[in-house]
Order: C-alpha cells, then sequence, then structure tokens
C-alpha cells in the first residue's frame, strides 16, 4: 500500500504571551489508501492539533514545522488555492460536537448544499438530490422531510450522521474523524461507526481516527499510533499494541478501565429517596389561544428507592427521561405523583419549605467547565454555596474550603486560581468539592465522566466510591457509559422514551437482562453481537 498521507517529523507550537509552546515534537506518521489509522492519547496530548495541521487549520499563532505530503504533494507551506482545493474535497472532517459544527440558523438542505456547489459545481435539483442521495447513505430516514429541518430539531445521532454526509458530500479520499462519538449514547455510538466502516469499505476512503477510547479503536483501526506530551510513544499493528504493548503509557491507557464494586450498603440504612408513580408531562400548545394539544410524556409512572450509601444508575439513550426524573425527585421541575425523601412527602412542599432541603440535595453536571463561573476563583466557586446555606457554627469558610479540596485530592494551595487554569478532571473535581462542602445526603450525578479521558474517569469513580463510603451518600448515577455505572451501582433502572422498563440489582441487570432493549445495550456497550433491529428502534 502507498502512503496517501505522509506526515514526517511534525512540530508545532503556539506564540502565548510572548513565549513559544510546543504542542507537538517531532511526529511522524502514515495513512496508506484503504487504511484506517487510530491517534490515541488523553487530552492535549496533540491528537487534534496533528490532524488540523494536515491541511492548514490551525490558528495563525501557530508555526508548523516538518513536512506533511498528501498523495505526494507537500501541504505546510501550500499556497491558499491550493489548501482550499483540498479541504473539504480530498480530506474531510466529522468533529466531536455537531451542534457547534453546524450552522443553527441554516437548514440542513442550504448547509449541505454549499458544499457541494463550490466543490463540484452542481445546480439546481441535481443538487437537491445529491443531497437526498447522501442523507439516504448515512442512514437518515425520509430525507425528503427533513431537508427544511434545523440543526436543533434532529438527535444527537441525527446530527452526527450529517456531519458525515457533509464530510462525504465531495468524495474525499481522506476522512479525519475527531472524537466523532464521544458525546452519543452507546447504541448510537456503535450506529456511527458502523456506518463509517461500511462506508469506508463501499467508497474506498483512508481514515484517520482520533480517539481517547481504546475500546473503538481496537475493532476499527489496523494501525494504531500512541501519543503523549505531543510525541508519538508507540505505533504498530492494532493487534500487536493490544496484546503485547511495549510503553508503559501504552499499558497504562489500556489498563484504565473502571472495575470493582461499590462498597456494601449497611443492612440498617435507611431509606433516603422514593417516588410513586411519578410522572412528568410537558405540554405541548397550538394555536393563538395556546390550547394544550397533547403531551410529551417525558416520565411515566416512575417508581424508584434509594437508602442511605447507596447507588442507583439511570441509563438509556438520550431523551429516555433519566435527567428529567432526577430534577423531578430534587422538585426542581413539576411532577405528579409522590416524592419522598427522608420519610417526608415533599411532593406538595412550597419553596419556602423546601429551602432547608436544598443543601442535602446536590447535583454535579457532565461540563464541569460549563457549570464553573470563569470570573470566580476557585474559592468563591466551592464556597457559593455556603453563602446561601449559612457557614457551620464556629467554622471559617476558608479553612472549610482547604479541607473539602483536601478531600477530593485538589491542592488547597490553588484555590486562588480559575477554572481555566485547570484539567478537566481537576475541575470535575471542584464540582464535586462545591457539592460536598455542603454536607449533602443526596447527589445526584448527571454523566461526571463522559467528557474525561479514560484514566482521569478511573480517578473520579474511586474518588465517588470513597466519599460515599465514608459519608454514607446517597448517588443518583446518569450515565450512558455502562461500564462505568457497573462500577459505581448498587441497583439499575433502564429507562426508554420516559419508562422505567427494566430494575434490579447491577448485577443482575449486566449479567442476566431480561428485555430486549436493555441487552441492545449491554451489546453496544460491551462489544457482543447487538441485534440491529433493536438498536435502531
Amino acid at each position: 500500500m502507498s502512503a496517501l498521507l505522509d506526515v514526517q517529523n511534525l512540530s508545532v507550537s503556539f506564540r502565548q504571551d510572548g513565549k513559544d509552546s510546543l504542542a507537538v515534537k517531532g511526529v511522524s506518521f502514515a495513512v496508506n489508501r484503504g487504511e484506517t489509522v487510530a491517534l490515541v492519547g488523553e487530552s492535549g496530548s496533540g491528537k487534534s492539533v496533528s490532524a488540523l495541521s494536515t491541511v492548514s487549520l490551525l490558528p495563525d499563532s501557530a508555526t508548523v514545522k516538518g513536512s506533511i505530503t498528501y498523495d505526494g504533494q507537500q501541504m505546510v507551506g501550500a499556497d491558499k488555492a491550493r489548501l482550499q482545493k483540498v479541504r473539504g474535497n480530498d480530506i474531510s472532517f466529522i468533529f466531536q460536537e455537531p451542534m457547534t459544527s453546524l450552522n443553527p440558523l441554516h437548514t440542513l438542505e442550504r448547509q449541505l448544499r454549499e458544499s457541494i456547489e463550490l466543490h463540484q459545481g452542481l445546480r439546481g435539483d441535481a443538487v437537491r438530490d445529491r443531497i437526498i442521495e447522501l442523507l439516504h447513505k448515512v442512514g437518515i430516514r425520509d430525507p425528503e422531510t427533513r431537508l427544511g429541518a434545523y440543526p436543533h430539531q434532529l438527535s444527537g445521532g441525527q446530527r452526527q450522521r450529517v456531519m458525515i454526509a457533509m464530510a462525504l458530500a465531495n468524495g474525499p479520499d481522506l476522512l479525519i474523524a475527531d472524537e466523532p462519538t464521544t458525546a452519543l449514547d452507546v447504541t448510537i455510538q456503535a450506529q456511527i461507526l458502523e456506518l463509517l466502516a461500511e462506508l469506508k469499505e463501499a467508497e474506498g476512503m483512508s481514515l484517520l481516527f482520533i480517539t481517547h477510547d481504546l475500546g473503538i479503536v481496537r475493532r476499527f483501526a489496523d494501525r494504531v499510533c500512541v501519543m503523549k506530551d505531543g510525541e508519538i510513544v508507540e505505533t504498530g499493528p492494532t493487534a500487536e499494541i493490544f496484546d503485547a504493548p511495549q510503553h508503559p503509557y501504552t499499558q497504562m491507557l489500556l489498563g484504565a478501565e473502571p472495575s470493582g464494586q461499590p462498597g456494601p450498603v449497611p443492612q440498617d440504612a435507611p431509606q433516603l429517596v422514593e417516588t410513586d408513580a411519578l410522572r412528568v408531562w410537558f405540554p405541548i400548545k397550538r394555536g393563538f389561544f395556546g390550547r394544550t394539544a397533547g403531551y410529551v410524556k417525558a416520565v411515566n409512572e416512575a417508581s424508584i428507592s434509594v437508602r442511605a450509601g447507596e447507588t442507583l444508575g439511570i441509563v438509556g439513550e438520550s431523551g429516555s427521561g433519566k435527567t428529567t426524573l432526577a430534577l423531578a425527585i430534587m422538585r426542581l421541575i413539576s411532577s405528579q405523583g409522590g416524592i419522598g425523601f427522608d420519610g417526608q412527602d415533599i411532593q406538595g412542599w412550597k419553596s419556602k419549605q423546601l429551602r432547608p432541603l436544598r443543601r442535602d440535595m446536590q447535583i454535579v453536571f457532565q461540563d464541569p467547565y460549563g457549570s464553573l463561573s470563569p470570573r470566580m476563583t476557585i474559592e468563591q466557586v466551592i464556597a457559593e454555596g455556603l453563602g446561601v446555606h449559612g457557614l457551620e457554627p464556629g467554622r471559617d469558610r476558608h479553612e472549610m474550603v482547604a479541607d473539602i479540596m483536601q478531600e477530593v485530592g485538589l491542592d488547597p494551595d490553588t484555590m486562588h486560581r480559575y477554572p481555566h487554569e485547570f484539567s478537566g478532571g481537576q475541575r470535575q473535581r471542584i464540582a464535586i468539592a462545591r457539592a460536598m462542602i455542603l454536607n449533602p445526603r443526596l447527589l445526584v450525578l448527571d454523566e461526571p465522566t463522559s467528557a474525561l479521558d479514560m484514566t482521569v474517569q478511573v480517578q473520579i469513580v474511586d474518588l465517588l466510591r470513597d466519599l460515599q463510603q465514608r459519608h454514607k451518600l446517597a448517588y443518583l448515577f446518569i450515565s450512558h457509559d455502562l461500564k462505568v455505572v457497573r462500577a459505581l451501582s448498587h441497583k439499575v433502572i433502564v429507562m426508554k422514551q420516559g419508562d422505567i422498563v427494566e430494575a434490579g440489582p447491577a448485577a443482575q441487570i449486566f449479567d442476566a437482562p431480561q428485555t430486549d432493549y436493555t441487552r441492545a445495550l449491554m451489546a453496544a456497550a460491551f462489544d457482543l453481537e447487538a441485534d440491529e433491529s433493536v438498536i435502531g428502534a
């Protein structure tokens, strides 16, 4: 096989505050025709910077040295006309978050039309026919009815399929996929990966796949390049890398998978949270007078119970009602049915009655950067709740912040820094510290590990288990990462379209799922043979 893309001794530095920061250091790799090569490593290792360098998509502050040849032609220092011909035509990109890559103000037809008209010169009905053909190819059902839709009207999986259609529009020879499935449910992730594999085969493309998920790499890549701190520390055929990794960093990545089980719940642990036929229906308003024409049934007749020191894992695809159920339990949205907390029925309580209870119920969100104010120091972020709920008698605020930072594995000397000065894993520890400083009894964890590297995920899982044992915390753990759910949960409920379709002890749900839907989730997460008809349902 001849090399379609050949990168030799690539170095990339960025100019910041008068200093040069080296992001990529002497990297060399090649992608042959018809081959899938994976660049793997943790955040900040230089994967994306290396990929963006191929067609000079880096900002003006970047300095690129070395050689990048595409189909025998040098790309480093190439003129604008040459780069424009290659970008989107010969080399296409699929990015991690389609909502930031698609224009929210343009319909799908307009966004696809722009690329096709620019590169292929088609006009009128020929463009529309090509768009429908592409949407069919990537698995969008009834594409004719979707042409006028905007990105926000599609699910995450559908948006990613549209991104793939845009990337394929001009028949590229090389597709660069940068973390294309990180934000997706396990079943949607499986569909997107299968789709990429099928399209690669059908179109005869090469694929450069950037990810931190080694499970994906094992299934789809021909060769692997492992990156750390801007350098490739190991490279070779996929089977060889997985069966006999040579570099300690590769060995660490392969071993970084959430494992083990949560500590036992004491037999005399009291019931802390319970719901009885809880229902959350959102009215659909129509007409000039806003009459209710129907309901979005987000949660239907949900009955759950959680004891002190126990974790209830809540799993299901996006839109299944997981987060809505948790928000209803915390009385942050309206609902019908019984909600019990610590033996009291809190469903009818007013805001004033609920205020003392807020301290006992805290939440940690998926994106630690988005949930932390960039204008506040870490001390201010963590202590914010103390201003609302009051300090413990005889305790100093600074001292309380220092204590909780130490407990979650942060250096108290860094409390005067701002969120952007911390890594993703450290920011998630800050979010956990903000919740824990109030000494809660129930912690809602809404996808707290999905945006993190595998090694950091393991650390956060260990931290959460440790905090639970020490403080007898009850967790509602919402996630689409079933490996993390298995490592943390005592009990699991499986939700689909607002209904709890299966519930039971974690071991029973994972080892002997009873419903087709649960089996499909497990198959997608644990690399078993899945029933495609169930997954796509």
